[in-house]
């Protein structure tokens, strides 16, 4: 099969693209009760299984959790983790976070856990011979395909990162070469906020891209200080 031509998307198709980027949001308290439906489910587990892997070596598998039991013991889990996470925040900033809801495990209708077979390809790896974790990033993309199509579909998705990695692969039954990257929460959503939630309630704001963008080589002045924007 040759290349075949190709040109930029209309300026109509090109918006759509970054409306999707630019009003994607950490959905952890939007969800509604509305089933999604396996059409668009699929869709969206099609997009993520487009997504750039190193090699060619596509390591994601996704595990689909609808169980409200299955949701509990993973609820639960993340409890656990976030009681400890709340003492690691220094004194004035621990009633903020004890305000924030991280998660929305039970209230939304899908959970997904996107997760890396870091055997996958086999031993060499196009790509990967000299940096072992491109099978992590490479999930990653899966991870980012999925919500970015998520968003055109009306769907809401949040990313729950808050566990101790033995839980999860006790309740999800993971084998030891799997590692679980990515458990997503996904549902419909009627409303979703015009910044991200953390921006809005005063945690975090957005770092200014010309502080973040340099050329050629690392400042030698930063380089120096051993600062990060």
């Amino acid at each position: 099969m040759q290349p075949q031509p190709v040109q930029a998307f209309s300026p109509t198709e090109r918006d759509a693209v970054y409306r999707a980027i630019f009003t994607r949001r950490d959905v952890r308290s939007q969800f509604t009760p509305r089933a999604v439906d396996e059409d668009v489910l699929l869709r969206l587990l099609t997009a993520a299984h487009h997504a750039p892997s190193v090699g060619f070596m596509q390591p994601w598998n996704f595990i689909v959790i609808r169980s409200a039991e299955v949701k509990a013991e993973i609820h639960d889990a993340f409890e656990r983790a976030n009681a400890e996470a709340a003492g690691m925040f220094s004194a004035d900033r621990q009633p903020l976070y004890s305000t924030l809801k991280l998660q929305g495990i039970r209230e939304a209708p899908v959970n997904i856990c996107i997760t890396c077979d870091r055997t996958r390809g086999g031993q060499v790896v196009l790509g990967r011979t000299h940096n072992r974790d491109m099978d992590l990033y490479s999930t990653v993309c899966a991870a980012q395909n999925l919500w970015l199509a998520a968003r055109a579909e009306g769907i809401g998705v949040g990313w729950v990162s808050i566990f101790h990695d033995s839980d999860l692969r006790r309740i999800l039954n993971l084998p030891d070469p799997v590692v679980p990257v990515a458990y997503l929460c996904l549902g419909h959503v009627d409303a979703l906020y015009s910044e991200p939630e953390l921006q809005v309630k005063g945690w975090q704001n957005r770092l200014d891209l010309a502080d973040l963008v340099f050329q050629d080589r690392w400042p030698e002045a930063l380089a120096q200080d051993d600062h990060r924007p």
